[in-house]
């Protein structure tokens, strides 16, 4: 029993980036998820994948994990067209003692040991199996110039999945004789084995086997990951964080990030920004761990001046080496003067770049003090802010 994994597309369908097989998707390649599946299967004796010509580091990565493995052969080398490299992959196998191959793309990173289970058993059976999908929309055919032709009978109709699983040897002559004859427009295997004389039937596949093809498909999944991440995180924390300035020689100051021109600057250690220090021990409070003096001391002569973000970032990698993320965060500058407003989307999206989290999930506003204090009379500025982090459930929680 061998899995042949299709990997040599290019994934121009998918948009901009690298070759759709070789994205993230839970944290590992997708292409990834595919050797997993048939690596860990107790059927499949051998796994060999199909790659572009120029895709072999980009391979190397995404199989790292499975190096070990004496299952897994070395990646045969693909053609201009999905046929062309199926026939390479089957002709790499060749020397083999193979039985059944099972031929999966790649880009269905979802498909379970199940579905590979009922692949076997109906190749067994009859020689020749595909899996697919019972057809929910109405179905027509279309002419050259858009216009609708006849409904097909849905009922009769299936959508098209793999694994696909083959007698090796009918499947790898099959390839052949198509080759022989000139046919190089086959883009699945179950119709190129049933052109070629042989039965395939068609097994029950899944709906969750979803080819990803589209730049709209990575963009729900990428959102469903990060939803799903948010929802094992179920240590939900918050912190405070207060910082206060004065006002000293300058023509502007720095909050969030941001110069904003104003009649003074602000007095400080480093940059002054009292926006990114109160965030910052916000944070380091939701952790528990200190605050931002602790860290970055201000008698310490490597701060001098140094930019705030510097002091954000490393609050922020705290929380994700304790495997956790920013869930949200938010500030109140606390003045007379400058104005906020003309420069509040700036600050939010300075934050959220330094913090490597959504727009939506920093909030920024001012407020005056009536003209109260320090900050009234115009001598300063300050900030208050919190923030919720999520973290891995532990047993300190007693």
């Amino acid at each position: 029993m061998a899995a042949l994994i299709c990997a040599a597309g290019s994934g121009s369908r998918a948009g901009e980036g690298l070759p759709k097989q070789y994205r993230l998707l839970d944290g590992r390649p997708i292409l990834s998820a595919s050797l997993d599946l048939f690596l860990n299967h107790p059927a499949v004796s051998l796994v060999a994948t199909v790659i572009g010509a120029d895709h072999r580091a980009l391979y190397d990565a995404a199989a790292a994990p499975f190096a070990a493995s004496e299952t897994l052969l070395a990646p045969a080398i693909g053609g201009d067209s999905r046929q062309a490299s199926v026939r390479a992959g089957l002709e790499a196998l060749a020397e083999r003692e193979i039985d059944i191959v099972l031929v999966h793309d790649a880009a269905r990173p979802f498909a379970s040991a199940a579905l590979v289970d009922r692949a076997i058993a109906s190749a067994f059976a009859n020689g020749g199996a595909v899996p697919g999908v019972a057809v929910v929309d109405t179905i027509c055919e279309v002419d050259r110039g858009g216009g609708r032709g006849a409904t097909l009978d849905r009922e009769r109709c299936r959508a098209l999945q793999t694994p696909q699983a083959f007698d090796y040897a009918l499947l790898r002559a099959a390839h052949a004789q198509a080759e022989g004859a000139g046919r190089a427009d086959f883009t699945d295997d179950g119709a190129l084995y049933a052109w070629a004389g042989h039965r395939v039937v068609v097994f029950e596949g899944e709906t969750e086997n979803v080819k990803l093809t589209t730049p709209e498909q990575f963009e729900v999944f990428a959102r469903r990951e990060a939803v799903e991440t948010l929802l094992t995180l179920g240590d939900v924390r918050m912190g405070t964080g207060f910082d206060v300035h004065a006002f000293g020689p300058g023509d502007h100051v720095i909050l969030g990030g941001v110069a904003v021109p104003h009649d003074f600057g602000l007095s400080g250690h480093s940059d002054a920004d009292v926006v990114l220090h109160a965030l910052t021990d916000a944070v380091l409070g939701a952790l528990g761990d200190g605050d931002i003096g602790a860290h970055f001391p201000p008698s310490d002569p490597t701060w001098k001046g140094a930019d705030s973000a510097k002091f954000m970032a490393d609050a922020v990698a705290r929380v994700r080496a304790r495997g956790g993320v920013i869930a949200h965060l938010d500030v109140t500058v606390i003045g007379e003067a400058p104005k906020v407003g003309p420069h509040r989307e700036a600050m939010r999206a300075r934050i959220a770049e330094i913090c490597g989290v959504a727009l939506s999930r920093v909030g920024v506003k001012a407020t005056t003090t009536e003209k109260l204090g320090f900050a009234g009379r115009r001598e300063g500025l300050a900030a208050m802010a919190s923030a919720t982090i999520r973290l891995p459930l532990t047993e300190d929680l007693a």
